[in-house]
């Protein structure tokens, strides 16, 4: 294989390097091939009892409170626990809300309500999750190996969005809801297997109880650092005004296309693939805030096109390079928090960035399922692409240092390099083997990390 060629392909370092990222990375991926199917029966079901856009929207509104509150509580409780324990004891509450889907499925007449119920429960227990699992990351992956290790984790991501909405379309026209949410119970009860035979991950020497004084000391930290409030409020207003996805159903129908709809769910996931499987140069690219700025301006740009166009298949392309963006802003995100957040505050940090990257498409939802309501899908979808776009580069010019962050020189994720015990490498010495790099040295400590 051509060496410039093997140079674009995935690096399988942390693959290698670490079994508890093979198990995770395979639990994830049938968690979420399960997850999707109720993913897309539950708007369809709703849809179908209700006929109205605002109903379905509203999951969003209804998922909000739950995903603030617990997400934030989440953050805390992975500093302060095993976080292996957080991960199982909520795998397994997410499988028993899958099975109450079901349970309303099969009834000869299925109830609205429980379908709300059990979206708030959901949302609560992932925000519970989420940030265990985050934060989870950094302490079984080397430093060095981050940036590779978010791309796999992605490329997972791609695999099931690809083959799973797809899959889940079929299912849930052919087969019906109830098929679709057994499906999902049977891949939870498999995840809660793969996750009990994780290593324990006991928190850090003298970790706080859970608090709100301690959520508050996180919150602190990510307002005193302009590179972390820019990956939070670029991908929050990118969710908020252009993740259209609740309506697509909306969309399949004003497009005379129903056939398309479970190809609308994963044409995102295509365009976030091929940058995946090109992704070997993220883990030799320093200046991930350019990936998380472009990233997101391409999205909203995408958005807009497909919201604009009425040919389906343009929309499909519009859809998956809209993915390709979401994907590079990803990959940035994850890449600087994991470099730079240390790892005390690893969960509380990663409660807030839940919330950044949750409660923006929950809001997008009530925001596109209101528009459409009002003006229908195609414009709720292409006035929240440009919205997004403006809203990026205000942002940008608002915090310049995301723009600027350098991992080679950013004081935090010097520090963190040293707390990893991992060298920093030089940007001449960047290129060479990894025998011949000589070691540079640490940047110096600046005030700290309350400052």
């Amino acid at each position: 294989m051509p060496a410039k060629l093997a140079a674009l392909l995935p690096d399988l370092a942390p693959w290698r390097s670490s079994r508890d990222f093979r198990l995770l990375w395979t639990q994830g991926l049938v968690t979420y091939l399960g997850s999707v199917m109720a993913l897309i029966a539950l708007p369809l079901q709703i849809k179908e009892l209700t006929g109205s856009p605002l109903a379905v929207g509203a999951m969003g509104a209804v998922e909000l409170v739950p995903l603030v509150v617990f997400g934030l509580y989440g953050g805390a409780l992975a500093d302060a626990v095993d976080r292996r324990k957080v991960i199982v004891l909520t795998e397994a509450g997410l499988g028993l809300l899958a099975g109450v889907l079901l349970l309303n499925a099969v009834l000869p007449r299925p109830s609205l309500w429980p379908l709300y119920v059990v979206a708030a429960g959901v949302a609560a227990l992932a925000g519970l999750q989420r940030p265990a699992l985050d934060s989870l990351l950094a302490r079984i992956v080397p430093h060095d190996q981050l940036a590779a290790a978010a791309a796999l984790n992605a490329l997972r991501w791609q695999a099931g969005a690809i083959a799973g909405p797809a899959a889940a379309g079929l299912v849930v026209a052919y087969a019906g809801n109830v098929t679709a949410y057994a499906t999902t119970v049977v891949c939870f009860c498999a995840s809660v297997l793969m996750c009990r035979r994780l290593s324990p991950v006991p928190p850090v020497e003298h970790a706080a109880k859970p608090s709100w004084r301690g959520i508050a000391e996180g919150a602190r930290y990510a307002w005193s650092r302009p590179v972390l409030l820019g990956t939070y409020s670029i991908d929050l207003a990118a969710m908020f005004f252009a993740f259209p996805n609740t309506i697509f159903p909306f969309l399949a129908d004003e497009l005379d296309a129903d056939w398309s709809l479970g190809l609308m769910y994963s044409a995102g996931a295509v365009g976030s693939l091929l940058v995946s499987l090109t992704s070997g140069w993220v883990s030799r690219t320093q200046r991930h805030g350019l990936l998380v700025v472009f990233g997101a301006t391409g999205w909203g740009l995408a958005m807009a096109a497909a919201g604009w166009t009425s040919q389906v298949w343009l929309v499909l392309v519009c859809l998956a390079l809209a993915g390709a963006g979401d994907m590079l802003s990803g990959l940035g995100r994850m890449t600087i928090w994991n470099q730079t957040i240390p790892d005390r505050l690893r969960g509380r940090l990663a409660g807030i960035e839940v919330l950044s990257y949750s409660i923006g498409p929950q809001l997008g939802q009530v925001r596109a399922g209101a528009m459409a309501g009002w003006t229908g899908a195609r414009p709720a979808i292409w006035t929240g692409g440009l919205a997004c776009v403006a809203a990026v580069g205000m942002l940008t010019v608002a915090l310049p240092s995301l723009l600027g962050y350098d991992a080679r020189t950013d004081e935090d994720a010097a520090r963190r390099r040293a707390d990893d015990g991992t060298v920093p490498r030089t940007p001449e010495a960047a290129d060479r083997a990894p025998d011949d790099a000589g070691p540079a040295p640490l940047l110096p400590e600046a005030d700290g990390e309350n400052r």
